[in-house]
């Protein structure tokens, strides 16, 4: 694996601008309609860009390839199919957290190295993410536990953000500014304040006190409000981040009955009363593995489902030994289609630093994106965006990996291979786009697409062998003829 320099790294984003441009000149050459039809893309072009291992490939041109009149494929072929007239759910948008340690590493970089942190996220020239996750008060990853209110302020009188200010608040904003219009920003809360739970204590679990419900629905209006006096629109809220996972660091415990009481008989009605129906609630929040039980408690009561705009969840049931239940997902927008699925969060666990290039790592990115993005998900939130050269700072010793990580004590960003997998997705779709019906037929490559408003597509491909494959990619009647290295990522563009 060749080893990342900063100089290296400068000229990969300077890679992604150029060729960014040369997308769009393509788009508005070849695609001004609005609608693609399959005869529209006889003779027209293809650009491909492509990420893969043991190369220098990132996010990288590396083929321009025309359309032609497709014919009945073969057994033999490994093809790829696109009905560009069958499309599903609305693109919401690609993003991670701005936690307290990310902000806190983000804030020991020199300057130009915060800028270059920033552009290889938010803008056109990087990976152009949309979405922002943070924590209401602390999570594990800060340096301590910490919430808005003096000890037992029953009353939130004390209410204040100002620990966000300092940094948290000022690494949004500037992320914000790069985003604009298309951001999308929620808050998750960790754990209660501990004089409100039953064990008196932010971390190892624990649940709501019913009599701080209201209380506790209070907090959260009162965090939007404090958020948008900043000039920081709020989308939205999850109810609670992983609802039954007792943690050695900040959780709190809902069973599924208990989530949907608060919702209807507290959250909910309380952003109605307070001019909050606009903001987004979404529930669960933890892993696919329960995540049907969750939705059918909830999504079956007809107050609490008028409160919700979805079910969020993570990638972390691996943990038992089992593979990814993406069934599970699909299960639920089958069952209530009108309900929206959003990844809430996903990371590379036990973060050792001999392991940045670690190839599966982003491959686990993926696997995941192409088939939550095919199981009806509409946005997908990685977690922390940046940690240091331990994998934290984490007041519980819980070290993981992030797409990019500094190291403080030379002032250096280190780009991972997850990165670039990522941007695949997040440069190329924009917000507002549909999924496109797709399908592969071998197992060995993995798709899925997009299509943008301004009618371009977007066709994402992975293959996770050890072997180059030369496949077809067919969209209606029209096909190309392409090559995938080994383990490596592509994104197609027409």
């Amino acid at each position: 694996m060749i080893k990342k320099s900063i100089s290296i790294i400068t000229l990969t984003l300077l890679m992604i601008s150029c060729n960014s441009s040369k997308k769009d000149a393509f788009v508005e050459e070849n695609l001004k309609a609005t609608q693609i039809t399959p005869k529209s893309l006889l003779n027209k072009k293809a650009i491909i860009y492509t990420t893969a291992k043991d190369t220098d490939l990132r996010l990288s041109l590396t083929n321009e390839n025309i359309f032609k009149q497709s014919n009945q494929p073969k057994e033999t072929d490994v093809s790829i199919f696109v009905n560009p007239q069958k499309t599903f759910q609305e693109f919401l948008g690609i993003g991670g957290a701005i936690t307290d340690a990310s902000s806190e590493v983000f804030s020991k970089l020199s300057a130009d190295k915060q800028e270059e942190l920033l552009k290889a996220y938010y803008s056109e020239e990087g990976i152009n993410y949309n979405i922002i996750r943070t924590s209401i008060h602390s999570s594990d990853f800060g340096l301590g536990s910490h919430t808005y209110i003096e000890d037992g302020d029953k009353e939130l009188k004390t209410f204040s953000i100002k620990k966000d200010k300092v940094k948290r608040i000022p690494m949004i904003k500037r992320a914000q500014a790069l985003i604009k219009d298309d951001l999308v920003f929620y808050a998750s809360p960790w754990s209660p304040p501990a004089f409100m739970k039953t064990n008196n204590h932010m971390l190892q679990g624990g649940k709501l006190l019913p009599k701080y419900y209201q209380t506790w629905a209070d907090y959260f209006v009162k965090f939007i409000k404090a958020y948008e006096q900043e000039g920081i629109p709020v989308w939205g809220v999850t109810i609670q981040n992983e609802p039954m996972a007792v943690q050695r660091w900040e959780s709190c415990i809902y069973t599924a009955e208990e989530e949907r009481d608060f919702l209807k008989n507290n959250l909910g009605p309380t952003f109605e009363k307070n001019g909050f129906a606009d903001k987004n609630i979404v529930v669960w929040d933890h892993n696919r593995d329960l995540i049907s039980h969750r939705a059918n408690t909830i999504f079956e009561d007809k107050e609490a489902m008028k409160y919700a705009w979805g079910i969020g969840y993570h990638w972390y049931e691996t943990w038992t030994g089992g593979d990814p239940k993406y069934d599970n997902l699909k299960n639920i927008k089958e069952s209530f289609p009108t309900k929206n699925l959003l990844f809430t969060e996903g990371c590379q666990e036990k973060f050792d630093a001999n392991e940045y290039q670690r190839w599966s790592n982003a491959e686990r990115y993926g696997n995941s994106m192409i088939n939550d993005f095919n199981s009806g998900t509409v946005g997908w939130t990685d977690w922390n965006i940046l940690l240091n050269e331990n994998g934290g700072p984490n007041h519980v010793q819980n070290f993981c990996f992030a797409p990019i990580h500094a190291d403080t004590t030379t002032n250096e960003l280190i780009y991972t291979p997850s990165y670039y997998y990522i941007g695949h997705f997040s440069k190329f779709i924009n917000p507002k786009a549909v999924r496109v019906s797709t399908t592969t037929s071998r197992s060995t490559l993995e798709s899925t697409s997009f299509k943008n408003i301004d009618g371009s597509i977007v066709t994402v491909v992975m293959n996770k062998t050890n072997s180059k494959i030369v496949y077809n990619l067919i969209v209606g009647n029209n096909e190309i003829s392409l090559e995938i290295e080994p383990h490596a990522m592509q994104s197609v563009l027409y």
